[in-house]
């Protein structure tokens, strides 16, 4: 996918190939036994799933961040899966794998809709409606993209009385938009 506000477009090319013997003894280094696999559409990688399966195997929380365009079947289901829904500014809409809705499961998964303006909310909230979403998610996040009109948005959140959380991409506020995560 293309996002037209990817915030990780530096992860399209290069990088390294790591066993997960290192990845698994880099976790117990850290001493966190919460785990998101996210980068853009983790589940694109085929190694994800059984990666995913010995995490969950091993004892770690696992949280999945996906793209929404790869089918969530397979993945396993002591996984949580917070799924991406593209909105129509992303210019990805199109790409939506749409029976991941269907999958998504009320006591741990999580929907997401990263909105551009208002037509993207209204988008979300038909979305929302459709899929019976608020049933259907522990949680509803919407988070506007950096640099929107912020106060607009938040205020026809909060006119619709949806239980959604309104978060912001707090990594652009904090090191800048234009800065490379680690």
């Amino acid at each position: 996918m293309r996002c037209v506000w990817c915030d990780s477009e530096y992860t399209f090319y290069g990088g390294e190939k790591i066993e997960f013997g290192s990845i698994f003894a880099k976790l117990e280094e850290f001493g966190c036994r919460l785990v998101e696999v996210t980068g853009g559409e983790p589940l694109a990688q085929k190694a994800v799933f059984p990666f995913v399966t010995e995490l969950c195997d091993r004892g770690y929380e696992v949280l999945i961040e996906t793209g929404g365009f790869v089918s969530t079947e397979d993945l396993d289901a002591r996984a949580c899966v917070i799924l991406d829904v593209k909105c129509p500014a992303s210019g990805e809409l199109e790409r939506n794998h749409w029976p991941n809705l269907q999958r998504l499961r009320s006591e741990k998964d999580e929907v997401k809709f990263v909105i551009a303006d208002l037509h993207d909310w209204e988008f979300a909230q038909e979305t929302i409606a459709k899929y019976d979403l608020t049933e259907r998610t522990k949680e509803i996040l919407v988070s506007p993209v950096h640099g929107v009109d912020l106060p607009a948005i938040a205020d026809a959140v909060a006119r619709s009385r949806l239980p959604v959380r309104l978060n912001l991409q707090l990594h652009k506020y904090i090191w800048g938009a234009e800065a490379r995560g680690v």
